[in-house]
């Protein structure tokens, strides 16, 4: 048996006063989402945990299975990953942002103006070399772009150097550090672990070194850098710093093949979903015109699943444009994406065994960012013990047959439905 896991990034959301108290589901056509509802069981998730607002990160390793409290230490490896890089144990990776800033180093956009056509400046700065590690540097998608150290002696445990807010100085790299470093060091000492906890700080001096001097000298190669100099003079901002974030060591997945007995695909344009299904052993299909927004090609990734079912026995389909209006807090476009959407699942309902509707998080218009509400999920299929509920949205999904579930718990139930999971003692 097979099955499509559509997971809808951002698409659950809080009332709207503008569309009646409804949300954006609720206030969307969308017969094929309902219909996937009616035929089959339906329940409320949280991602994480109750109250917990999910990074996207945390939440994709979540809906593969995986427990995020246990293989998760930051979002810089999956970025990386979804770049195309090979990422190695050992392997430091993080995220960055094309971002202006002024003389003084005062962010004045953090995406550069959400700038395209990166790639001069990514091969300027890809011809940095430091003493130390070897740097690894690519773009991503619009102004992001994935780093990477590889070398001995490195360490994740570091700050940002983004300020995450505009009209803040961008920030030196500093070793992290803990609630009560004194404490962890006299508890080292007790455990006879010392020379663990001085190398840690080691690493960490280290790589705070080589990160600020990278900054210092892609700095120098940005703000002079010719397609800056032209972006000024067509009075655009121009990309002249690097914005660094969401450090991690690369984590080791048991790929679902081993975790689950099953092959996966994944139809994504988002580089950070891309990458955690590759770390999960997943295939990852590229799609000439997905963008990763809600100018994406739903017919092209919808071709791409269906190719994708001959050989796979699970293909993931994730579309982001729910969370870019939620993040935008436009609710009538976010209502019109939903449509979109559902019109492109007319013919996947039935294209494979299984199809189940998921979200990754909550992301209301009104808050315009993650929350720990709880998301609809439902799946239909053969087998499946159908329940009353018959539309999919947040309000519906309370009443269905599922009850709660955590997301990592969603793929282990579609699994045992597909027949492919084993039993748990004699």
């Amino acid at each position: 048996m097979k099955a499509i896991l559509f997971i809808g990034d951002g698409m659950a959301d809080r009332p709207v006063a503008a569309l009646g108290n409804r949300t954006p589901l609720e206030a969307a056509r969308k017969p094929n989402m309902d219909e996937i509802a009616r035929r089959g069981i339906s329940g409320e998730m949280y991602t994480i945990a109750p109250g917990v607002p999910p990074g996207s990160d945390t939440a994709h390793l979540a809906l593969l299975g995986y427990d995020p409290y246990e293989v998760y230490t930051g979002r810089g490896p999956f970025e990386a990953a979804g770049a195309g890089i090979d990422m190695r144990p050992g392997d430091i990776a993080l995220r960055a942002n094309y971002a202006t800033v002024d003389d003084a180093l005062v962010v004045k956009d953090r995406r550069a103006g959400r700038i395209q056509g990166t790639k001069p400046l990514t091969d300027a700065v890809g011809q940095i070399k430091l003493s130390g590690a070897q740097f690894i540097f690519r773009s991503t998608a619009s102004h992001r772009a994935a780093l990477v150290l590889r070398g001995t002696g490195l360490s994740y445990e570091v700050t940002d150097s983004d300020p995450h807010e505009i009209g803040k100085k961008v920030l030196q790299v500093k070793p992290l550090l803990r609630p009560s470093e004194d404490m962890e060091l006299a508890r080292a000492i007790l455990a006879g672990g010392v020379r663990k906890y001085l190398g840690r700080r080691r690493g960490a001096n280290k790589t705070t070194k080589l990160l600020n001097e990278f900054s210092r000298k892609s700095y120098e190669i940005l703000k002079n850098h010719p397609l800056n100099r032209e972006r000024v003079m067509k009075g655009l901002l121009p990309a002249n710093y690097l914005l660094l974030r969401g450090v991690g060591i690369a984590p080791h997945l048991k790929p679902l093949r081993e975790k689950f007995g099953i092959t996966g695909a994944c139809v994504a344009a988002a580089a950070l979903v891309r990458g955690v299904c590759r770390m999960a052993g997943m295939t990852v299909i590229d799609v000439p015109g997905a963008t990763g927004s809600v100018d994406t090609d739903l017919n092209a990734k919808r071709e791409a699943v269906l190719q994708a079912l001959k050989t796979n026995d699970l293909v993931v389909l994730h579309v982001k444009g729910f969370d870019e209006m939620s993040h935008d807090g436009n609710a009538p476009a976010k209502v019109q994406f939903i449509e979109r959407v559902d019109a492109m699942l007319s013919s996947l309902i039935d294209a494979a065994d299984f199809i189940a509707l998921a979200i990754d998080h909550t992301t209301p218009v009104s808050v315009r960012e993650h929350t720990g509400d709880p998301v609809p999920v439902a799946i239909a299929g053969p087998g499946v013990r159908a329940d009353e509920v018959s539309v999919y949205s947040e309000r519906a999904a309370a009443e269905g047959g599922l009850g709660r579930i955590l997301g990592k718990e969603l793929l282990p139930i579609l699994v045992d439905l597909m027949g492919r999971s084993k039993k748990f003692g004699a």
